[in-house]
């Protein structure tokens, strides 16, 4: 469990530093990489996470939590995709899909514990 909350940790830290790359000059080329390292390590912990419970609720958020975390890693291909096919995308399409992840993630950051409290 500890190494889990590590990875994800982790995960979330190199997703910052993966999305704010790009503002910097010369850095954008690892910025793909950071962030799509970061999305696996974030997502694929969030993926591991469990709700056995009855509440119709918390079983909701947690299918919310999940797709959010499933286009976080789709926002990790798509930043990817332009150096790799440039015909296919502009290179800022990420973002798009980013900004729908994140408020699906901080929706359901606020509101599970909220539930959860309810649940008890």
């Amino acid at each position: 469990m500890k190494l889990q909350n590590i990875i994800f940790q982790i995960g979330g830290l190199l997703l910052v530093a993966g999305a704010i790359m790009p503002m910097v000059p010369g850095m954008s080329n690892m910025a793909a990489l950071c962030f799509a390292i970061g999305a696996l390590c974030f997502a694929g912990m969030q993926m591991l996470q469990r709700y056995d419970g009855k509440s119709v609720i918390l079983r909701r958020l947690f299918r919310q939590q999940k797709l959010g975390a499933l286009l976080i890693i789709v926002s990790a291909a798509m930043m990817n995709l332009p150096q790799y096919f440039p015909e296919l995308l502009q290179g800022d399409e990420w973002k798009v899909t980013l900004i729908v992840a994140a408020v699906l993630e901080v929706y359901t950051s606020f509101r599970i514990p909220q539930e959860m409290e309810k649940a008890e």
